[in-house]
């Protein structure tokens, strides 16, 4: 009954329009009337107790540079060198999309922010030289999630508070399966452009090439120094954001003096709103999560599928199938917030290995960012490209069954996750 109480109560108040901070907020008084303990002090404790955690400082910094990274030209720089270096190919724009979408994801780790960008620039680009628009409106969405699973990510930082897992092990876990995720999208483009009566781009010559990584040479150190720091273990991930955010900052203004005095209120009041929106949900969930262990509903949702405990691979597609059908609903910091905690006890008892369950499941979450009804980053690559949201469903598809692909192949061979992490580590 418990159980119940937590669905009907946190569904029910989605259904009728409230915030899913709120939601949240109604579903853990809800629980706390049923079991007889309301307590609004508990309510202020867990909120406060959430948002007071060094970990979580990592977050506004990674949002701040990767909105200084778009304001500051680092990321037209990746991009100009990306079609430098494989603009000439048959598709060369398709995959200009899917390289740069993976060097800027080891710099932002923002799948929003990071689809924005390249919608901006290489959609106009792409229908000029002849492409299916919706299905490079497609492709470019399809790139932009790679950004939560390549670190540093965002979404790693809050599933690691939320499970208590290694954020660190979760950066280095995340790498192989975010060029793998590039990898796919390169092959179904490569299948589908054949449609498409185009004309690569010119080829550049040496010269240009080595022009074009000289400009963008300082984009590109970026993510060496995060993950290198990270990886040597000088630097924590809350540390390394600091360090990202100031070193985009100087390259915008010192290096490439396109980010200008005036225009940092801005990118500040935005980095801002967007950490609030993160910050809140997650003081919010961790009154539901404080309660879902009370109530013990993970225990509950064990009772039903305990004779999966024993089998982790068929567990484990029964998770993702779950996870993939609430992140179709639901953006990508919501689902990890409020399935963790009730997932998690489920895993520990199966015996899987934590951090691998962690990369499996934020890349279910980001394959639910373009997934239709709500798709998160579906609407974002339609607003900025000018695209019907409609048309972007459809040029999709190739691409989301490529990512859904990945995700089972390493459901059925967890070493590709397991053993390149423990590499890394």
């Amino acid at each position: 009954m418990t159980l119940l109480v937590f669905i009907a109560s946190l569904l029910g108040a989605m259904a009728i329009g409230v915030p899913v901070a709120f939601a949240l907020m109604f579903c853990g008084v809800t629980l706390m009337w049923y079991m007889g303990m309301f307590n609004s002090q508990i309510i202020a404790q867990n909120m406060i107790a959430g948002a007071d955690t060094f970990t979580l400082l990592a977050i506004p910094f990674f949002v701040l540079a990767g909105e200084l990274m778009n304001s500051g030209g680092l990321s037209r720089r990746i991009i100009d060198f990306a079609i430098a270096c494989v603009g000439h190919i048959r598709g060369g724009l398709g995959i200009v999309a899917i390289m740069a979408a993976v060097i800027m994801a080891s710099i932002s780790g923002s799948a929003a922010a990071d689809t924005a960008a390249l919608a901006a620039i290489l959609i106009p680009m792409m229908a000029k030289a002849g492409y299916n628009v919706p299905r490079s409106a497609g492709l470019i969405a399809s790139g932009g999630i790679i950004a939560p699973v390549i670190p540093p990510s965002m979404a790693f930082i809050v599933f690691g508070v939320a499970a208590n897992v290694s954020i660190t092990q979760l950066f280095m876990a995340g790498i192989v399966p975010g060029i793998l995720m590039g990898l796919a999208l390169v092959v179904a483009w490569q299948i589908t452009v054949r449609k498409d009566n185009v004309k690569p781009l010119a080829k550049t010559s040496g010269g240009e090439r080595l022009r074009a990584t000289g400009r963008a040479a300082w984009a590109l150190g970026m993510p060496i120094i995060i993950l290198g720091g990270i990886k040597a273990g000088v630097v924590t991930p809350t540390e390394a954001a600091v360090i990202a955010a100031a070193y985009a900052m100087f390259v915008g203004m010192v290096i490439y003096r396109e980010l200008k005095p005036r225009d940092l209120p801005h990118v500040i009041l935005q980095a801002a709103k967007t950490t609030a929106i993160i910050m809140f949900l997650v003081c919010a969930a961790l009154v539901s999560s404080w309660l879902i262990t009370a109530a013990n509903i993970p225990g509950e949702i064990t009772r039903y599928i305990e004779p999966l405990i024993d089998r982790p691979m068929l567990l484990m597609f029964v998770i993702m199938l779950l996870v993939l059908l609430v992140g179709t609903a639901l953006d990508l910091t919501p689902t990890i917030l409020i399935l963790t905690p009730v997932l998690m006890p489920i895993i520990k008892q199966a015996g899987i290995d934590p951090v691998y369950f962690g990369v499996m499941f934020i890349m279910n979450c980001c394959i639910g960012l373009i997934t239709p009804p709500v798709g998160v980053v579906l609407n974002v690559v339609s607003g900025v490209g000018r695209v019907p949201l409609g048309k972007v469903v459809t040029g999709i598809t190739p691409f989301l069954l490529a990512q859904v692909a990945i995700l089972m192949l390493l459901v059925i061979f967890p070493q590709i996750v397991t053993v390149p992490a423990q590499w890394l580590r």
